[in-house]
């Protein structure tokens, strides 16, 4: 790696070694930050394989009980327009180091028949209750998914700093921290033996 070279002043190294100790404390900042993210995310995938499978087997319920429906009572397209569209949903942000993690608020309402229970049975009602538990499952899977998205995108470009504090930046004020402290010593022991010569040749 080429090192870029500094003016060897007494200045310039005290200036170094004051960069050098900040970047290394930002390294260490930005590995706790990227550890306590892993950590996050950990849990998170956890989650979601957990709802996922949940997710997976409703789904088959739901669209089986739907199927069903369909095949007694004809196509239920009708029945299915009188069900109002659900927009009880919010969302706020909590921060875990720095990352903005969505949290979906759903004002979750009892459930009501909105359609004519003449005109239906109880397949259809049970194909209802499962979409709706679906829909609730999703809204989970939906904020999760979207936190891992956002944690790993942060995991990455930690990593990405750490790694450029770890081997470009610390090894650069490092190396030029050397050479203006063996310049600076080079130059005192010059120093040093021009004042031994001199003091000798006043003596003589």
């Amino acid at each position: 790696m080429a090192i870029k070279q500094v003016f060897p002043t007494k200045g310039n190294l005290l200036a170094i070694k004051k960069s050098h100790a900040l970047a290394k404390m930002g390294y260490n900042l930005m590995d706790r930050k990227r550890n306590i993210l892993i950590r996050e995310m950990v849990q998170l995938i956890e989650s979601v394989k957990t709802l996922r499978g949940e997710i997976q087997a409703i789904y088959h319920k739901a669209y089986q009980a739907l199927q069903e429906a369909n095949i007694t009572l004809g196509v239920v397209n009708y029945i299915a327009k009188a069900i109002p569209i659900d927009d009880g949903l919010d969302i706020t942000y909590r921060s875990i180091m720095g990352v903005d993690i969505p949290k979906l608020i759903y004002d979750k309402k009892p459930i009501k028949l909105s359609y004519g229970i003449a005109s239906t049975n109880t397949k259809f009602d049970y194909a209802f209750k499962n979409f709706q538990l679906v829909r609730d499952l999703t809204i989970k899977l939906a904020e999760i998914d979207n936190s891992a998205y956002r944690l790993a995108d942060a995991i990455r470009k930690t990593q990405k700093r750490a790694n450029a504090l770890k081997n470009i930046v610390i090894p650069e004020f490092e190396a030029n921290s050397k050479y203006i402290g063996d310049y600076l010593e080079e130059k005192e022991r010059e120093e040093f033996s021009r004042m031994k010569i001199i003091k000798s040749k006043k003596r003589k």
